[in-house]
Order: C-alpha cells, then structure tokens, then sequence
C-alpha cells in the first residue's frame, strides 16, 4: 500500500492545538495563491474612472494630478519622496472648503508598502475619488472633511509594484529595487537592528510623517482579512499595548460593517477578523510599531483580501465591502480623546500625559509627582509642552 505523509503545523496555545495560517507579512513571506489572475490594466484616465482595472504608473501619476486639478479647493498633491528607481510616492491631502479656520485633526492613510498587495492600492485611489466626488452632496463625507485632514498615500513602493514595468501589475514583488522588505526596515523602538540600512522609500515617509501631528494612521496589506493591531515585536502576554481594548472595538466596527455586505469577509485568520500582530505572528522593524512607539500617533494595520494581486474582476465587491468601513475609520480620529484613561507613555517611560487629544485639561504624571495643565480657555491647536527637558505634543480639539 503506498504511504503518503502529510505535515501539519500546530501552535500551543493556552494549552489548546490549533492549525493557524501562516502570516503573509511573515519572513520569509508567504506566497500568494499560484492561480492565474486577470489583472487588466487601465491606459487612459477614462478607463481607469470605470474602476474595474488597475492602473499603469502613468495613469497612477495622471489621476493624482488629476484630483488636484479638478478639486483645487479641497486637495492638494503632495510628494513624500522618490523610490530607488525615482518613481514618485505621492499622498493626496483632502478637506473641506469651510472659510473658517479650524483645527482639524490630521488622519493618514497609506498602501502597499510590500509591492504586490495592490488591493488597497486600487482602494485607496478609488476612496480619493469618493471623498471628492462626495462634497457638498453628501452629508456625512461633507462633514467628515470640514473637521479632519485626510493625507492618503495609495502607493508607497512603486518599484515593488511596477517591478515588471510601468505598464503592468504582472510582476509586482514584494519589495523594493534593492530587495528589501520594507516592513522590516524601520527602526525599532525596542532593540531589534534592521535587517538593511534605512532604505529611501522608509526615509522619505518617515520625513513626511514628522512634518506632520497624525493622531490616526492605518497601513494597507494583503495576502489574509484581518485587523492587525500593535504591538507586533511581542504577543499581547508580553507587553500589551495600552491601547488595546479601544484597538479591538475600532476592529470589531470595522470588520462588522464590511460583513454586512459579505459576510463571509474577514474570516481566514480567526473568527473575529482582528488580532494583536505579535498573538497573529512576532516581527521586528515594522512600520507599526515604529510610528506608534516614536510618533504619538496609532496606527492599525490592514489586511484586506486573501490574495495580494486580487482578479480586477473583483474589484469592484471589495470596493463594495470596505467603502464605509474605510470611511468609518477615519472618523475614529474625532473619538480619540474619550478612549483611555491610561495616557500616552513616551518614550523613556518616565512620562505619562493624558487625555491627549483633549479639550480641557490635561493630566501629567512625572515621577516626581503629578500636575494639570488646563487648555479649556485657550483656542484649538497644537501645543509643546517642556517636562523636564522633554517636549511632548499636545493637540486641543
């Protein structure tokens, strides 16, 4: 009789066997699914605006330019940076026309970091879109950028995506011309040296992010569908984030509104469609953590389709899915300062400062003692605070 051997992955966990797909941003990754995809390309901005292809990188260029130029009142384009290979990494920045100036909080959304997810890519450009389209005649998005900055990034590793030149998605790889993972390159708050020297692409937003006070961030992957959320460089028993109660409400509204259009979306990794990166899988040098730790600022990651290069055929569903959970996102950022009661630890661990954002007082404990600051009479912005030779950002809604 012939004899077949089959090998099964186990993890012990709670004293409890249980089979657990792989992480797709695992090292080495995991690879996408071998079957054949049809990854039609858009070579003219009309083709694109029909939204069921991906674009070449001139169309990319050309349709960012395009939002600008057509809604100069609500966007401008900026440019990050340049990859390795000088193609342009270009955010959009969005909000309302409102004449009254306003505080508005500042959100960033950012994609495919590793080349071939391109789910979010498409997403991304697709929400651009919406977000302008939208103002003035819808209620809610007309709200959503009177009060916030929205900064979106659709591509942040051109190379990687363009791998097989500018006029296909084809040969997307993971990572950039220097066959770096940019997701391993950051610096890391706790100890891990990157793998490789700081590459362009991470210089370049790390740059942007500093010129910047995001408060909300989410980073845009592919390969499963959940809500990873920080710390990635330890499972939740070694060091919990002091956000990660509020981090799994946020999850769980944005995984249940996408299910009520699919509801078999966000399944693949658990049930719940959310999980702390390091119980999912420990990495070091994650951009995650990295702007968490550093930035004051929280970022998610998202895993959006179990298949990075995702059939153009399918496009338009997981538009279809995600559209309002993307949008609800965003809206978070105006939640922030009623979330914990924890703080904000900074960075030598010495300090707390909390609510932050706030709208009134703001509590500081040192470990000499504690003292308020009360901002409630002084207008909405952005105020440095000095404890003890270390300034510390405190934003007043």
């Amino acid at each position: 009789m012939k004899r077949t051997t089959v090998f099964v992955l186990f993890l012990l966990a709670g004293g409890l066997l249980f089979a657990q797909k792989p992480r797709p941003d695992a090292f080495p990754p995991a690879p996408d699914t071998l079957a054949p995809k049809a990854l039609t390309m858009a070579s003219t901005l009309e083709e694109m605006y029909q939204w069921n292809r991906y674009p070449t990188y001139n169309v990319y260029i050309d349709m960012m330019r395009d939002f600008a130029d057509r809604y100069p009142e609500l966007c401008h384009l900026d440019t990050i940076g340049l990859s390795i290979e000088g193609r342009l990494i270009l955010s959009l920045a969005i909000t309302g026309s409102s004449l009254t100036d306003v505080y508005r909080p500042e959100f960033l959304y950012s994609s495919t970091m590793h080349g071939d997810e391109i789910t979010g890519f498409y997403l991304m450009l697709r929400l651009c879109d919406t977000l302008l389209r939208s103002y003035g005649t819808s209620p809610d998005i007309t709200s959503l950028l009177n009060t916030t900055r929205i900064y979106i990034n659709p591509l942040s590793n051109p190379d990687g995506t363009y791998h097989g030149g500018d006029s296909t998605v084809a040969g997307a790889w993971r990572y950039n011309s220097d066959m770096v993972d940019l997701n391993r390159n950051y610096p890391d708050p706790f100890g891990t040296p990157p793998l490789d020297s700081l590459q362009p692409e991470n210089q370049a937003m790390i740059a942007y992010v500093e010129r910047h006070n995001f408060l909300l961030s989410a980073n845009l992957h592919g390969g499963s569908e959940v809500m990873n959320y920080p710390w990635d460089s330890f499972t939740s028993q070694q060091r919990l984030n002091e956000h990660s109660e509020w981090w799994k409400e946020v999850s769980k509204r944005f995984v249940d509104t996408c299910r009520k259009v699919d509801p078999m979306r966000f399944r693949d990794v658990n049930h719940r469609g959310y999980v702390n990166g390091g119980d999912w899988y420990v990495i070091s040098n994650g951009r995650q953590d990295y702007f968490n730790y550093y930035h004051n600022m929280r970022e998610l990651t998202m895993e959006l389709s179990t298949s990075k290069k995702l059939s153009t055929h399918l496009l338009d569903h997981y538009w279809q899915c995600l559209s309002q959970s993307l949008i609800n996102y965003i809206k978070e950022i105006h939640h922030l300062d009623d979330t914990t009661t924890e703080g904000i630890q900074l960075v030598d661990d010495r300090y707390c400062v909390y609510p932050n954002p706030t709208r009134g007082k703001v509590c500081i404990d040192t470990p000499q003692g504690g003292r308020s600051l009360d901002l409630s009479g002084r207008p909405s912005g952005v105020y440095i605070v000095n404890i003890d030779g270390h300034a510390v950002k405190i934003v007043k809604l």
